[in-house]
């Protein structure tokens, strides 16, 4: 295996995490609208919070799938086509989440405005429920022959492991929106955030015990790398222990920045577990590792290249795009507006 191999495999993972670590509180975002808010004006003093961002944060997704698709071409045509369905069904759910931004605003009627936000709502919930399956899904061996044709069955891809990881990626979505709301928001909004996320952590414990015995008993990440996958575990429940507490006195930065942790860890502990596989076989011969899957050294080269450049204009616009429009937003400046002020 190669630097640029390895480089690129990494590469992948951080962009999977930034993902879920931005648009992870969009999502979590649009799940609060109905679990915190009460009416419009309130769904929308939390929806402004994400307003300027939550597209933009979207795009590192369709990097993570463009960098795999250049790089390690093999993973990206056996991953997308194993698991069309589930995919599909995860486009349909972004899709429908963004469009019910505008067209909850413009809707002429409050059934329409009431209809769009609950697309947004259940858009949100979906994403993130399904690339928890999906992440969980292709962790475990699968059907697939010597050319990296996955024959996935319905137990292949729905089974208790999936399930958690679709529970426990919506639980930390859920979590980091929260807490992203106690900081972008002011007024009651952020204590009602605050006192949520702090009664939700609880639910979050037995979760991740599951899960723990799920990766235990449905994949081989404890034989191949035993060390790594228990330390990645024990940072995930240290990481919401504190989470939890950090919510229950108040740390806003600290909650949030905890739950980034989390969501980073998660990512973290998915690809040390497959490494160095990228999908696994039940027949140990088929199963796809990242020398195979990979693209040319000359392949690997030019995008390293391109993303030497492209990196610090990325960082710093997004840091600008954060810093430049950071403010708390408050129901009485929505309703200001919503009265033409």
């Amino acid at each position: 295996m190669s630097f640029l191999q390895l480089l690129w495999y990494a590469v992948i993972g951080l962009l999977f995490a930034v993902f879920l670590v931005l648009d992870g509180a969009d999502l979590g975002i649009g799940m609060a609208t109905r679990l915190l808010a009460f009416n419009y004006d309130e769904r929308q003093q939390l929806l402004r919070t994400i307003g300027p961002h939550w597209d933009g944060n979207e795009v590192f997704l369709i990097t993570a799938g463009g960098a795999m698709f250049a790089s390690m071409p093999m993973w990206y045509a056996s991953l997308f086509s194993g698991f069309y369905l589930l995919l599909f069904l995860v486009l349909i759910a972004l899709i429908f989440r963004g469009v019910s931004f505008e067209f909850a605003e413009n809707a002429e009627t409050k059934r329409g405005r009431n209809a769009w936000m609950w697309t947004n709502f259940w858009g949100s919930f979906f994403t993130a429920f399904l690339l928890g399956m999906l992440f969980t899904a292709m962790i475990q061996a699968v059907p697939m022959d010597a050319h990296g044709d996955i024959f996935a069955s319905f137990g292949d891809v729905v089974n208790p492991l999936s399930l958690l990881g679709g529970v426990a990626l919506t639980a930390l979505c859920l979590y980091q929106g929260l807490h992203y709301a106690t900081l972008r928001t002011s007024g009651l909004m952020r204590y009602h955030a605050a006192t949520l996320c702090g009664n939700l952590y609880w639910a979050a414990y037995p979760v991740e015990v599951l899960f723990a015995l799920a990766l235990y008993l449905q994949t081989d990440f404890f034989v191949t790398h035993p060390v790594a996958t228990i330390l990645f575990l024990v940072m995930i429940v240290l990481s919401t222990l504190v989470g939890h507490l950090a919510t229950l006195r108040d740390y806003e930065w600290t909650a949030y920045l905890a739950s980034t942790i989390t969501l980073s860890a998660v990512v973290a502990l998915i690809f040390v577990g497959l490494f160095p596989n990228v999908l696994i076989a039940r027949n140990p011969a088929h199963t796809l590792t990242i020398v195979k899957a990979s693209a040319t050294p000359y392949t690997l080269g030019v995008m390293t290249i391109v993303l030497c450049v492209l990196l610090p204009i990325v960082i710093a616009y997004f840091t600008w795009s954060y810093v430049s429009q950071w403010h708390r937003v408050s129901l009485q400046e929505v309703q200001a507006e919503e009265a033409g002020y």
